[in-house]
Parts: C-alpha cells; structure tokens; sequence
C-alpha cells in the first residue's frame, strides 16, 4: 500500500499532520474520520484498484434508480446483503452489475457498505459514499440512501435540461459554419476567372475582392491553417489543465456576460445542497464543506469555502466569510446568517438550492430562446454577405454592358 502525508483539523481545530499507508485517498479520509481528524489535504502516490478494470461510469438516472430501490428495500425489512443481491440480479447495468457483486463480497467479509462504496470512485461519488457512513454509523442508512437518490435524481434532471436546451443552438453553429465553408472553399473560387478582368482593371468591388482573396488563402494555405489552429487548441487543452489554467477558466465562467450568473448560481447552488444534504444526515460540518467544496465545479468558489472552513475552526460563522469572498449572492448569504442563528442551516441550504436553481432555469431558457434567433441570423447573415459578394460585380458589369 502507498503512503500518504495527510495535514488535518482535530475537533479542538488544531493542525494536525502525520502520514499513514491505505489503499486509497478516500481510505485515508475514512482513517482520519475514524479518529475524530477532518483533512485539510492529502498527498501521495494513490494505487489504483484492480476493481476500477471491471467497468465504467454509471449514468446519473441509474444511480438514482438503485438508490431508491436500495432504500426502499432497507425500508422493507430486507437485510443490506440480500438487498444488494437483488439489485445486482436485476440490473441490466453490466458496470453495475460488477460492482455490486463486488461491494457484497466485501460486506460479507465484514467491511462497511461506505468503504466498500469507496473502492469505485467512478460510481459512486464522495457524496454517496460520505452519506452511506453516516446513515449506517447512525442508523438511518434508508433515509440517506433515499435522499442521495432524490439529490442524484434533480442534479442529473439539471445537467440533461441544460444539454438539451444547448442541442439546438449547436446544431445551428454547426450547420452555419458547414453551408459557409462549403460556399468559400466550393462555391467562391468558380467566380475568380469571371471576375478576373475587373480585377486587373481595379474596378472590383471591396466585398468581393476580400471574399476571393480569403477564398484564395483557405485553398493555398488551408491545410496550414487547420494544423496551426489544432496545434494552438492543443497548448490550450495542456494549458488549462493546469492549475494556473483552471483558475482561469474558474473566472472567466464567472465574469463571463450573460451566462457569468447562470455558472455562479448553478454552483452556488450545487454547494447548497450538497452541504444542506450532508448536514442534515449527520456528517460533521467540516467534512460537509470539504465534500460540497468539491461539488462546486469551480476552482474560485471551492478556495472561497475553504478559507470559510478556516474561520469555522477559530469560532467564526459561515455566512461571514462567504459574504466577503464576493462570490455568493447577498440573498444567500443573508438566509445562511439566519439559518446559523436558527439552527436550521441543512433545511435553508437546501430551500436556497431549490429557488437558485428555479430561478437559473428560467433564465436559462430564456437565453436560450434568444439565441437560437440570434444563431439563425448569424448564419442568414454569412450566408447573405457571401450572396451579395458575388453579385455586385455581376451588377456593375451589367450596367457596364446597358
């Protein structure tokens, strides 16, 4: 087994460090867990389980389809073992299928349904896996594994409205950008030798002089073109992936014009109710934020509430640094303030959840709707300018010939 160097909070909030062998990072988060110790990072050479070779990823509508079957099995009476053979029989999911036959073994050789869940990153998030400790640790592993379901249901309900609504304006892009090739590469160059003659003498309108010359350069030099642009796509694939990049990308999301709202809202919203969900199922606060930090997606908001878990160790509450990240909406970090002081912060986070994504569905859709308009007359424009290139010469010569 690797080792890993492990820096952590104990429940004083006094730093703690020190480094253990496991099989995983999350083994080790289980350990630290284990001995009252929340980690504030983890480092080291993780090996990869043999049992990530058996499948891939699982979609979110059938991860959320065995939650709830697995709930209302355990709500039924039916032993976790039995229930767990019953859903691996009866899925057509062969990734899933591997899985749970593999997490049965494992529960029957004694090990906890969250570490068995821990072993397959690729199917079942840390949020899963945090929840399945809790409720089995506090005895209430159906109403976790239901709300994991419901959560797993609405994100993966979100993710498909916001492909689906994107499909259209995609197709039209690429539709656009298909007909216009096509037009300047096919199309243009048939008019260059009925066109010379104007040229020679100057008298060639500026539209479609500029229009034959880019023709020109895509035929001569296209194949150069294509290399350089896939050349610079690449050194910006490496690039991002960076954590220099990532952060960039983090902030240009949130300043971006009209759709700068709608990724800081869907990851305020993500953070809400994934914390909401934890809390209110027993997970410590600490652990709650390093979970649903993660779950943000953006790398900005993530640093934000880790220097918010900071001050919750010296005494402080959540909303205030929150509030002076500058990150999260006024309205939310008001109704965190009076949740804390309620003592009803997983009920409000996940309300706050609820009307942010509400809300981000709407104006999603709307701008959605004045895109595809917007697309549309992108591509009749193109099209338009290309059509009258070419015949303004024609004009002139015939008015020449009259």
């Amino acid at each position: 087994m690797p080792d890993f160097a492990y820096v952590a909070r104990n429940l004083s909030g006094d730093r703690v460090t020190g480094s253990v062998s496991a099989g995983s990072e999350r083994e080790v988060q289980a350990m630290l867990g284990a001995q009252g110790l929340f980690p504030v990072s983890i480092s080291g050479k993780e090996e990869k389980a043999s049992i990530s070779l058996l499948g891939g990823r699982v979609n979110g509508q059938t991860m959320a389809n065995f939650y709830f079957q697995m709930a209302a099995l355990l709500r039924a009476g039916v032993p976790l073992l039995r229930s767990i053979r019953i859903l691996r029989d009866q899925t057509a999911n062969k990734s899933l299928k591997k899985v749970l036959a593999d997490i049965h073994d494992r529960i029957e050789d004694g090990q906890g349904l969250g570490d068995a869940m821990a072993r397959h990153p690729k199917v079942f998030n840390d949020i899963a896996v945090n929840m399945a400790r809790a409720g089995a640790e506090g005895g209430f592993l159906e109403d976790a594994l239901d709300r994991v379901s419901k959560f797993t249901e609405m994100q993966n309900d979100l993710t498909q409205r916001t492909t689906g609504a994107l499909i259209y304006p995609v197709i039209l892009a690429t539709a656009g950008t298909v007909i216009v090739s096509v037009l300047v590469i096919y199309f243009v160059p048939k008019f260059a030798e009925m066109f010379d003659q104007l040229r020679r003498m100057g008298e060639l309108p500026w539209m479609t002089d500029a229009l034959l010359n880019f023709s020109e350069t895509i035929q001569r030099r296209g194949l150069w073109i294509l290399a350089a642009l896939i050349a610079i796509g690449l050194t910006l694939f490496f690039q991002l992936r960076t954590v220099r990049g990532k952060r960039m990308i983090a902030f240009t999301k949130l300043r971006m014009p009209l759709f700068g709202e709608i990724f800081q809202a869907l990851s305020v919203a993500r953070f809400c109710r994934v914390l909401g969900t934890l809390l209110h199922n027993g997970v410590p606060i600490l652990k709650s934020l390093e979970i649903s930090r993660q779950a943000t997606g953006n790398v900005i908001l993530s640093d934000a509430i880790a220097a918010a878990s900071e001050n919750i160790t010296s005494g402080e509450s959540l909303a205030k640094p929150l509030g002076k990240s500058g990150y999260f909406p006024k309205s939310v970090v008001e109704m965190i303030a009076v949740a804390e002081e309620s003592n009803s912060l997983d009920t409000v986070l996940v309300d706050v959840a609820d009307g942010l994504e509400n809300r981000t569905a709407r104006k999603l859709d709307l701008l959605v709707r004045m895109i595809e308009p917007a697309m549309l007359l992108l591509m009749a424009g193109a099209v338009l300018t290309v059509v009258i290139a070419l015949l303004l010469p024609v004009i002139k010569m015939s008015s020449t010939i009259r």
